[in-house]
């Protein structure tokens, strides 16, 4: 299991809450009602408390009664959760017994052998009987495989088993008739993400230069001459004005030969 770090009530969270028991949050309770903003904090502790923990408020302060709180487990303490209440609760860290019991908050929190536990309390059909939720959140924490093998090929020496074993899996099995079902699990490490670190005046420049760079795009996307006089542009056109002056064709000819073509026409046009 992991190490505990020494937490405080403002440095809970709904994750970390599950690594402490109740004489933690007792000694933490009772250190941040120093601080000066105890109260306007309050509700938010209780919330983060509460996702972990049983909380019940004592409203008869009898031995008998106090007496049965500590025969289902609670540790009673003053905690002041409100300023109109008794003062005496009862506090007992929430079980994890059956798969429903898990979340993404808790999950790293137990152990490979606890989930073993868990899981053998609650199945009968095997990892596929699990919902794909809870599956999702078994496996955000620790690594799993299975394998379902006939009984006397289960256990054979440097197969699956005895690989998975060897290598710090936990193992669960199943029985299936004739065939066992072996589920492996093991505690994935934590990996933390290496966060880089920039420099505020780096960070500046690159979004002054990304801006000067936008503005640079933006003057060239617009059309040219876009609001200036359409006759200065002599390579535009309007193809609802071409005429067939538009579709000359031009070739090469010798001088001559045009002027005697031309003469030619002009005897026709006479015979008429």
């Amino acid at each position: 299991m992991k190490q505990q770090k020494a937490l405080t009530l403002k440095t809970l969270t709904k994750s970390n809450v599950w690594e402490v028991q109740e004489n933690d949050i007792l000694r933490m309770w009772e250190t941040a009602e120093k601080d000066a903003d105890f109260k306007d904090n309050r509700r938010h502790f209780v919330d983060v408390i509460r996702s972990a923990f049983e909380i019940e408020e004592i409203k008869i302060d009898k031995p008998v009664v106090i007496q049965k709180y500590e025969d289902r487990g609670f540790t009673i303490a003053s905690l002041h959760i409100t300023d109109n209440d008794s003062g005496k609760y009862g506090i007992k860290k929430r079980p994890i017994m059956r798969v429903t019991d898990l979340t993404y908050e808790n999950i790293r929190h137990i152990s490979a052998a606890k989930l073993i536990e868990v899981l053998d309390r609650n199945f009968g059909g095997g990892w596929d009987s699990l919902s794909q939720s809870i599956q999702d959140i078994i496996e955000s924490g620790f690594d799993i495989s299975t394998t379902t093998l006939p009984k006397d090929r289960l256990h054979k020496p440097g197969g699956m088993y005895e690989k998975k074993v060897n290598d710090g899996f936990e193992v669960l099995e199943i029985t299936k008739g004739a065939w066992v079902e072996a589920i492996f699990a093991k505690e994935k490490p934590e990996v933390e993400k290496p966060v880089a670190k920039v420099d505020d005046d780096d960070f500046r420049d690159k979004y002054d230069r990304e801006d000067d760079d936008d503005e640079e795009d933006d003057e060239e996307d617009l059309p040219d001459d876009k609001y200036g006089d359409d006759d200065d542009d002599d390579d535009t056109f309007d193809e609802d004005k071409l005429t067939e002056e538009s579709y000359r064709t031009t070739f090469d000819a010798d001088p001559e030969d045009l002027n005697l073509e031309a003469e030619d026409v002009t005897d026709d046009d006479d015979n008429y």
